[in-house]
């Protein structure tokens, strides 16, 4: 039986609105996060899960709960959190300016200031920016490409492991999180260079398959519009 996943992006928080690097460093919701959610909330209000899952961070846990109450139509128990669909971790970047995070980075992957994370990405390629964003830090702490994709690909195994008699999940994750998987399993992308950052509260749809595969088929999508 194949997997129709729902992958929700967790609404708006402190470190997005001040313009702050936020990986696995949590900040409270905005008013207008809140909001935001509340809109997606009902526009998935009439639609059957069998489960809802989320990342163990505490931006994805109060998402998936706003989700959960505003739900009519699913009989959802305890949510079940999943380390492996956290945010990307950037190390000792967390916290810090976006902006000049993305400069940083851009020097260390040699093409001069620059940033503008898209520009970055197409310039010198998924694989690169990671590498440089890594060398970039002090620690070396911050995710680089490999590291990321084992995670995406042990994610997805214990998706499969835990939907394996539900037909359709929603589970709540993280911008950079579902921008990579959806770079990584998306037929539409490259596999290479950038897309689009998804909203907060957007709807990222995707289905595992009986044969194992997983694959992307809805990017970014306002819930209203599905």
């Amino acid at each position: 039986m194949s997997t129709e996943v729902y992958l929700v992006r967790h609404g708006e928080t402190m470190f997005n609105q001040l313009n702050k690097v936020q990986g696995w460093c949590d900040s409270p919701p905005t008013v207008k996060g809140i909001n935001d959610l509340k809109v997606t909330a009902n526009a998935l209000s009439q639609v059957h899960f069998d489960n809802m899952y989320s990342s163990d961070l505490k931006r994805a846990i109060d998402t998936v709960h706003l989700m959960k109450d505003a739900n009519l139509v699913s009989d959802i128990g305890k949510i079940k959190k999943l380390p492996e669909f956290r945010e990307v971790f950037f190390g000792t970047f967390e916290g810090d300016d976006i902006n000049q995070t993305w400069d940083q980075v851009a020097m260390a992957a040699g093409i001069g200031h620059e940033d503008n994370v898209a520009k970055i990405i197409n310039q010198v390629g998924l694989r690169e920016f990671r590498e440089a964003t890594k060398r970039a830090d002090p620690r070396h702490l911050a995710e680089d490409k490999d590291e990321l994709d084992k995670r995406m690909v042990r994610a997805i195994d214990v998706l499969k492991d835990m939907t394996k008699n539900e037909q359709r999940v929603l589970l709540v994750t993280h911008g950079d999180f579902i921008k990579t998987l959806s770079i990584k399993y998306w037929n539409k992308s490259d596999g290479k260079h950038d897309i689009i950052f998804p909203d907060n509260g957007s709807v990222t749809r995707g289905i595992l398959h009986d044969n194992g595969k997983f694959e992307i088929v809805d990017y970014n999508v306002n819930a209203e519009k599905l």
